[in-house]
């Protein structure tokens, strides 16, 4: 759990000093580098590649995130700080991990204002809803 928590902990700073300067520092990027490796770089990829989706339901202003991730499309609830990919589920859930890369993309997006917003018809919501946990349950 110490790990889990340590990256949370520094993910939160480092997110504080995003939103700020709406860019990574070269001391961040290393700080991110160093505690999530891998699926930092990942995470970034999706950030770059605009994978990362918000999407904002009319009239209601219901918001939920996607990660097109390299299998599907992962629903992310990011007050929660839950995400529909297994990688969340063996992982993050059993304190392994603060985040799984999908998480830590939606974070780092939200953070710097770099995502795709696309709005929709409150009816769209339970057809959209249904689809994203169909691929969850096929991850």
């Amino acid at each position: 759990m110490a790990v889990s928590l340590h990256e949370h902990l520094s993910l939160e700073q480092i997110l504080r000093d995003l939103r700020i300067s709406r860019e990574i520092s070269r001391q961040n990027w290393q700080r991110l580098r160093q505690l999530f490796g891998d699926r930092f770089d990942k995470a970034w990829r999706l950030v770059t590649e605009n994978r990362v989706k918000k999407y904002v339901f009319k009239p209601s202003g219901r918001v939920l995130w996607v990660a097109i991730g390299q299998h599907a499309e992962y629903l992310i609830y990011s007050n929660a700080g839950y995400c529909s990919c297994s990688d969340f589920y063996f992982r993050v859930l059993d304190h392994e991990k603060a985040y799984c890369y999908h998480l830590l993309a939606q974070k780092l997006a939200e953070a710097l204002k770099h995502y795709d917003v696309i709005e929709e018809e409150d009816e769209a919501y339970d057809i959209l809803l249904g689809i994203w946990k169909e691929y969850s349950v096929q991850d």
